[in-house]
């Protein structure tokens, strides 16, 4: 039995060809579903963003991660297989979120993560038994993960290897889609299962940990860098402030290895803090205060903003910019708020008729980086522009310059090579992104649905839904 599992790209201009460079990296997923299928399956995989899909290539089951951006293509490579009576499931943040309209285009939808799932899947597709919903309300045991990274030979990523230690959030922010999925829990790997797939992976320049937090849990988190202090690994990943506070964690981070992490600030309005639920930002000491720690430890920071909360004004954006150069910080992001379906934000504006698209994802007017709702204080065209503008006036050739001569940010020959680098790679692309569509505009097919009126994910699992409840 052949399975083909298949990573989808976002979306392209008709004639495109050539996909934005930074969003070509590891798409660990995959990885891991291909090292979850028995080894009596043959398995086959297609990287929509750097290769064209062979789609008459024999196989008896396609697997289609799908994420809200990419929702819109993975339905069109669902339709392209579905005209070759191939069945198709898909899984991913996105069926997680939307079960219901995923199961639209696809004959089985595992809501929740795979590890649960998908050895029932291929029994059920030997078995002629395929269901619609595959779905388990407990969080899955993390202890024998390994990616089967064999199937990113030849693909040309991104020199970063991308690790999990742990999945899941303990935070509870409003326009978050992970707390949505994991309901705000955290799993996490045992230490010696993530040191053994780092010995696995040999020697790569930079680890990206792509953990949603790596410190929802500070203790669990020390106890993981002790364990990394031997072996020099160069790394980087996800955390929030709260962890900036704590000076031994800090120490911790920077004699395990740890070049830089990303920290979420979203807001220097605390009232926007407060209604995102990160009002925890602002505590012992603030930005300020945190800022101060992780320069001790000389902790490299890419920090990102997000927009149109209601406290924001058109002013909003040249404050962030200006903290953003004072501090001198790595990288900087500064994105508009996306309600992503499922979300308690989505939830809130659409209580609010704020929403300007039915489902923008899938919206044919809709395309990247346009804003699908109603700001309070902005219009949707200044919101739009204001984070365009903001990335413009923070990657200017003299902030790259100056922030480059920061210690911090020179802190080690290789890294600081890797700084210009990446500056000048996110300010070729600032507006490369903007109104990319959704979905391939080189593809010329329509959109073939598995059922038109799905049944409720809510009549199939109400018995496990009010187990969560």
């Amino acid at each position: 039995m052949r399975i083909t599992l298949i990573h989808p790209t976002i979306g392209r201009h008709e004639g495109q060809r050539n996909y934005i460079r930074s969003w070509q990296m590891e798409p660990l997923g995959a990885a891991t579903i291909a090292n979850l299928t028995p080894m009596q399956y043959d398995v086959a995989f297609y990287d929509d963003r750097v290769e064209t899909i062979r789609y008459d290539e024999p196989t008896d089951l396609v697997a289609i991660s799908i994420e809200t951006y990419t929702a819109k293509r993975a339905y069109q490579i669902a339709s392209e297989y579905r005209k070759r009576n191939v069945p198709v499931v898909m899984g991913g943040f996105h069926a997680s979120l939307c079960p219901e309209e995923v199961s639209q285009y696809a004959e089985a939808v595992i809501i929740g993560e795979a590890e649960v799932s998908w050895q029932h899947v291929l029994q059920d597709v030997e078995n002629g038994t395929l269901k619609t919903y595959y779905y388990s309300h407990d969080r899955p045991s993390l202890d024998h993960i390994m990616p089967d990274r064999s199937i990113f030979n030849g693909k040309n990523y991104v020199p970063v290897a991308l690790v999990e230690a742990s999945r899941g959030c303990e935070f509870k922010c409003e326009f978050c889609a992970i707390q949505s999925v994991f309901h705000n829990s955290q799993n996490r790997r045992p230490h010696q299962n993530v040191l053994n797939e780092l010995e696995k992976i040999g020697n790569k320049k930079l680890i990206f940990f792509v953990d949603d937090n790596i410190t929802s849990n500070v203790n669990a988190a020390k106890d993981f860098l002790r364990a990394m202090i031997p072996f020099k690994y160069k790394w980087v990943s996800q955390m929030s402030i709260n962890a900036a506070h704590d000076e031994e964690f800090l120490d911790l981070l920077q004699k395990s290895g740890c070049q830089g992490v990303l920290i979420g600030f979203e807001s220097l309005n605390p009232k926007n803090l407060k209604k995102m639920n990160k009002g925890f930002n602002m505590m012992n000491g603030g930005y300020e205060k945190a800022l101060a720690n992780l320069r001790k430890y000389n902790i490299r920071l890419y920090i990102t903003f997000v927009f149109g909360y209601d406290e924001d004004t058109i002013n909003s954006f040249s404050e962030s910019v200006d903290f953003a150069l004072r501090h001198k910080f790595y990288i900087t992001a500064f994105n508009h708020l996306t309600p992503f379906p499922g979300t308690p934000l989505y939830e809130r504006l659409k209580k609010e008729n704020r929403l300007l698209y039915d489902k923008w994802w899938l919206d044919p007017d809709y395309s990247y980086n346009k804003i699908p709702f109603n700001p309070t204080q902005l219009t949707p065209e200044q919101l739009e522009s204001g984070c365009v503008q903001a990335r413009a006036d923070f990657y200017t050739w003299r902030s790259i310059w100056d922030r480059g001569l920061d210690p911090v940010n020179n802190n080690g020959a290789w890294m600081w090579v890797q700084y210009y680098l990446i500056n000048y790679g996110i300010r070729k692309e600032i507006f490369s992104r903007d109104h990319l569509p959704l979905g391939d505009n080189n593809w010329k097919g329509e959109l073939i649905k598995v059922r038109q009126f799905p049944e409720p994910f809510l009549k199939f699992h109400k018995q496990s839904l009010e187990t969560y409840a």
